[in-house]
Order: C-alpha cells, then sequence, then structure tokens
C-alpha cells in the first residue's frame, strides 16, 4: 500500500461493491477508497469510515476530528500522514453517505469483510492499534460488545497492543467533559508511545 500502484492498491481503489447503495444515499455519492499504509508502519489507526471531507481531498483525518486525534497522539500532520510510520485503514474505506436527516451512514459490512485481513496481513510490523468508534472496536476487541464508554474506560486490558479510543468528532466534546479521565490518564500513555513507535 507505500506504492499506490501495488494490485491490491489497484484492486482497491477499482472496488464498486458498494456503488449502487452508494448512488442511492443522500449524497448520491460514487466509491472513492481512503486509506493509507505501508509494511513498515509500526503504529495502525483502525476508525470508522471516510466523511464528506475527507471524500473530496482523499486525505484520512483531513478534518477536525483529525486535529483533536493529532493532538491526544501529540503529533503533527507530517508525522501523521508518514504511511511508512502511521497505517490508517478505516473499517470502510469509502464514505458510505448521508441517510435523509443529513447524518453519516454506519460503515458498510461488506468493505471489512471484503479487504480487512488481506490489507492487515501486508503491515506485519504494527505494534499498537487504535481502534476509533464502536465498529472498530467491535472488530478488533474480543468479547462481549460493550459501549463506547465502558470500552475505553477498560483501556488498561488491551495495552500495550490495542487502545480502544472514542471518536475525535466535536460531537463527543460533552463526552470528554463528562469523563475527564480519558484525557488525564489515556491521553498521556498514548503520547508516549507514539513517540516511541514514530519516533
Amino acid at each position: 500500500m507505500h506504492d499506490p500502484d501495488t494490485p491490491l492498491a489497484r484492486r482497491i481503489a477499482a472496488c464498486s461493491l458498494c456503488a449502487e447503495e452508494f448512488a442511492a444515499t443522500a449524497s448520491a455519492h460514487a466509491p472513492r477508497s481512503v486509506l493509507r499504509a505501508a509494511p513498515g508502519a509500526r503504529l495502525l489507526i483502525a476508525g470508522q469510515a471516510p466523511g464528506m471531507r475527507v471524500h473530496r481531498s482523499g486525505l484520512p483525518f483531513d478534518d477536525p476530528s483529525g486535529d483533536r486525534l493529532r493532538d491526544w497522539m501529540g503529533i503533527d500532520r507530517e508525522v501523521f500522514y508518514d504511511r511508512s510510520r502511521i497505517a490508517i485503514v478505516p473499517m470502510a474505506f469509502c464514505f458510505p453517505g448521508y441517510d435523509a436527516k443529513g447524518a453519516d451512514l454506519p460503515p458498510p459490512r461488506r468493505c471489512a469483510q471484503t479487504w480487512r485481513a488481506e490489507v492487515l496481513a501486508t503491515l506485519p510490523s504494527i505494534e499498537l492499534t487504535l481502534v476509533i468508534g464502536q465498529y472498530a472496536q467491535a472488530w478488533h476487541l474480543p468479547g462481549p460488545r460493550r459501549g463506547v464508554t465502558e470500552t475505553v474506560a477498560d483501556w488498561r486490558s488491551g495495552v500495550p497492543s490495542v487502545l480502544a479510543l472514542p471518536h475525535p468528532s466535536w460531537r463527543n466534546t460533552a463526552w470528554l467533559r463528562r469523563n475527564p479521565w480519558f484525557e488525564a490518564e489515556v491521553v498521556p500513555w498514548l503520547r508516549a508511545e507514539v513517540a516511541r513507535l514514530v519516533g
């Protein structure tokens, strides 16, 4: 995936499995896969799916959510987008579209079922996976499904290999205020590990 002309990257870019579904959404858009990965990366960000802004730019987390995530990680855009150090592989590679009320639709399961294992197999050096949001947590964390708050609060059970995070969206600002332990306990650990892995 470091080279966008690899056979796997070309197959993902050409994927049209969800084209009809996307065309039928309120956003009526075409597929555009957005991911970044290279075999040497030691840190994996497993998010949900691109939003409309990322769909347009083609750059993952190129939005205020990305700014907050980079702040949590203690890194700048240059390090964040260095695919040789950080792989960004969401649960769905394309923007799922808007529903009739203008809200983002959930990531189509078909994407992860079709591509995820094959892409992750190209990343043998991953030491820490950041799982962001309920869909990524359901895939990457074993055991019964729990709410995001309970999952993130139990963060010590997954480290050092997996760390559950809330979504860095502005919609979770109230969640962060209600749960000050996240920025007091989780963020310092995260910054130290990121510095170790990408420094």
